[in-house]
């Protein structure tokens, strides 16, 4: 009975959650960096090529830059196609122009296109 009550506690957990949220959660890479048409170095960018972004359940996020990390929350919209990031009370929204359990592509007008390949741990 208690794994029977486990299980359904587990499942219901996900109830909530879209097949974008799924494959969202975990550590992502930064692994190309498009501004207008053109790649930029992410390096020159960051000033470091370890940039990381960290989404887990509950709507916790990390933002990683090399040694240093600040901590915020997520959320994506109904339909999956914006992603809110909220870092010091501040918020940035994305368009999730791409994702699935290996690699996710985000859209902001000033950043520009960023691409990201999930880390496997």
């Amino acid at each position: 009975m208690k794994t029977l009550v486990t299980l359904l506690l587990v499942l219901c957990s996900f109830a909530g959650y879209s097949q974008a949220s799924k494959d969202l959660i975990g550590k992502w890479q930064l692994v190309k960096l498009t501004k207008n048409g053109t790649e930029k170095s992410i390096k020159e960018q960051f000033k470091s090529d370890q940039v990381y972004q960290v989404f887990e359940e509950g709507g916790k996020f990390e933002g990683i830059i090399a040694e240093e990390s600040i901590n915020g929350k997520w959320k994506l919209s109904k339909d999956d196609k914006i992603l809110t990031v909220t870092v010091k009370l501040i918020p940035v929204k994305f368009n999730l122009e791409y994702i699935d359990a290996n690699k996710r592509i985000i859209y902001h007008k000033q950043l520009g296109t960023l691409e990201y390949k999930k880390v496997q741990e």
